[in-house]
Formats: structure tokens, C-alpha cells, sequence
């Protein structure tokens, strides 16, 4: 008889810590969980020139903002990488920054952006750094 209401409060004390208060993950409550992503352009070209300050000018009026028109941040940076043949490239960069929410849409338009990107400038790769965020405004 002693083994089994052992036993039975031994449950009922696994049941009860099940019951407790797991630490919260995610956003607080005034924040939106959203994806953060950070792409970086190099603005070199393989055949000579540089993607000029009217051509990215072009690319975002014309291929980023129809497809981010909520808002994006773009900034100039200097960067280095190493190409597919095994040299050293730096260039000039140009760096955008999207929120959006985390859905096909948004996956599709920020693949299709980079991929007109790397088509239009010649470009080997465009750097893509992605990660879920919380968000308030």
C-alpha cells in the first residue's frame, strides 16, 4: 500500500512540473515575428565596369521596390570575397535590407530579386544572410 501512494504521488508531482510555466519563446506581445534579410551586392562586372550608381538605381526601382514595397534600406559598403576561381575580389557593395513576413511569397520574390540581380550584372553570387526576428513598430 506505501509503494503505491509513492508511487501515485510521484505521478502526480510529474504531472504538476508538466504543468508549470515553460520560459516563452519568440516576440513579446507588441512585436511581429518576421524575416530579416540582408543581401549584399557586389557591384564589380566580370567584363570590366562597375554596376554604376544609375544602374542600381534602375535595379531598385524597377525589380526591388515592386516586390518590397513596404520599405527596404539600402546602404554602400566596401567587401571582399573569394570567387569561384579561387581569387581574392574586392569591390564595392551595395547592401539591402528587407523585413517581411515569412511565407512563399516573400521567399519567392527575394530569390527572384537576387536571381535578376546575378543575370543582369553578370554577378557569380549575391550574398544572402537570413534570419527570423521580432519586430515592433
Amino acid at each position: 500500500m506505501r509503494i503505491a501512494r509513492i508511487t501515485l504521488v510521484a505521478s502526480l508531482l510529474a504531472l504538476l512540473a508538466g504543468c508549470a510555466p515553460m520560459q516563452r519563446s519568440g516576440c513579446e506581445d507588441a512585436e511581429q515575428a518576421l524575416v530579416h534579410d540582408t543581401l549584399y551586392f557586389g557591384t564589380g562586372k566580370p567584363r570590366g565596369g562597375v554596376v554604376t550608381p544609375a544602374e542600381w538605381s534602375e535595379f531598385l526601382k524597377s525589380t526591388v521596390t515592386p516586390r518590397f514595397p513596404q520599405g527596404l534600406t539600402v546602404s554602400p559598403a566596401s567587401g571582399q570575397w573569394r570567387g569561384a576561381d579561387g581569387a581574392i575580389v574586392q569591390e564595392a557593395s551595395q547592401v539591402l535590407q528587407l523585413i517581411h513576413p515569412d511565407d512563399a511569397a516573400s521567399e519567392k520574390a527575394v530569390q527572384a530579386l537576387v536571381a535578376a540581380y546575378k543575370a543582369r550584372f553578370e554577378q557569380e553570387a549575391v550574398l544572402r544572410v537570413k534570419a527570423r526576428t521580432c519586430v515592433s513598430f
